[in-house]
């Protein structure tokens, strides 16, 4: 998946990092966005994010590698 190709997700403001991974149905739960997170499988702008609550301004690029692939949304 290209940077062009990465779907920006619409949000009031900022959000935290695991309420985005929800909203933009990067995973099913906050349960397997805790875990995630606390793995080390979430990177905001290409830099590893093990804060749940990491505040995310729009144009943030959010990755997330998963079991079936890297997947990505861009706060908007």
């Amino acid at each position: 998946m290209s940077v062009d190709d990465v779907p920006t997700v619409p949000t009031e403001g900022t959000i935290r990092l695991g309420q985005f991974l929800k909203l933009a149905n990067l995973v099913d739960s906050g349960a397997e966005a805790r875990e995630l997170i606390a793995d080390g499988e979430v990177t905001v702008d290409g830099e590893v994010e093990t804060r749940r609550g990491r505040q995310l301004a729009k144009g943030v690029l959010v990755e997330v590698d998963l079991p079936t692939g890297r997947v990505a949304a861009r706060v908007g």
